[in-house]
């Protein structure tokens, strides 16, 4: 059992729908993102999902893209993603941390020495958009061997015969990619995506949350009505390239939780 497993047994007990926040590790500065990301679990969030900033986002928008170049030209690094994950657990024990990112800077670092290092930096998930089930020997099956869970994403592309694959070894939860594009790029519709979450939901006991385009309390509370919680990245990104203060960025992520919540 993962801080994942044991924050979906608390949120079904209380039959609550989760609210997950992304953020970008090192956007706009490593003190400012830090600030937040400790600010999160008040503001609402039942899961942070921490950016791991890569050169390449094949998946990511322009919003999120941006962060990642912001991160990178100040310096932030994946020892330093990591060392901000280990700065959040001295003071939070129990929220849990997903780092999504890339298998480039995965790779570059070692794949051994980066489970040891993630563990022991509180991370307790991964999203790896660019390694297919293909490949699961590189790092979902050593990741799960290490304690961690392996987070896959379900797209409107994903049809009957490669769900299976996709299911195959993912644990934690299934992340569902509302829209065909990239992160931000489109609003989903909830009458569109239910659906295709009760197809999943069809096909395995983990939670199913929605994530890409959510970007109003409406909309994050009309997702978590038909999923078991929604996510939302690049509008919460948005306000911090605004120049928002923590405080306000704090205050729209609170929004969209409770939004979530009243699901």
């Amino acid at each position: 059992m993962t801080r994942i497993d044991d924050k979906f047994a608390a949120l079904a007990a209380a039959g609550k729908k989760a609210f997950v926040s992304y953020m970008m590790a090192g956007d706009p500065d490593e003190a400012t993102s830090l600030e937040v990301m400790k600010g999160l679990p008040a503001a609402g969030v039942d899961i942070i999902e921490l950016g791991l900033p890569f050169t390449d986002p094949m998946a990511d928008g322009p919003t999120i893209q941006l962060a990642g170049q912001r991160a990178l030209e100040n310096g932030m690094t994946l020892r330093k993603t990591l060392d901000m994950a280990k700065a959040f657990r001295k003071d939070d024990d129990t929220t849990p941390i997903v780092l999504m990112g890339y298998y480039n800077p995965i790779y570059s670092h070692g794949v051994d020495a980066f489970l040891a290092d993630a563990k022991d930096a509180g991370i307790d998930g991964l999203i790896v958009v660019d390694l297919p089930p293909e490949e699961d020997s590189e790092l979902c099956i050593p990741a799960q061997a290490a304690g961690l869970n392996f987070i896959r994403l379900a797209t409107p592309t994903t049809d009957s015969k490669r769900l299976p694959k996709v299911l195959q070894n993912t644990s934690g939860f299934v992340y569902y990619v509302s829209i065909t594009g990239i992160t931000g790029a489109a609003a989903p519709e909830p009458a569109d995506v239910a659906p295709e979450v009760a197809r999943i939901k069809a096909a395995t006991d983990l939670p199913v949350i929605v994530g890409f385009g959510i970007r109003t309390p409406d909309m994050s509370q009309g997702i978590a009505e038909i999923a078991d919680g929604a996510v939302v990245g690049s509008a919460i990104v948005s306000e911090l390239a605004a120049g928002k203060s923590v405080e306000d960025v704090l205050a729209f992520v609170k929004s969209l939780a409770d939004g979530a919540h009243a699901a």
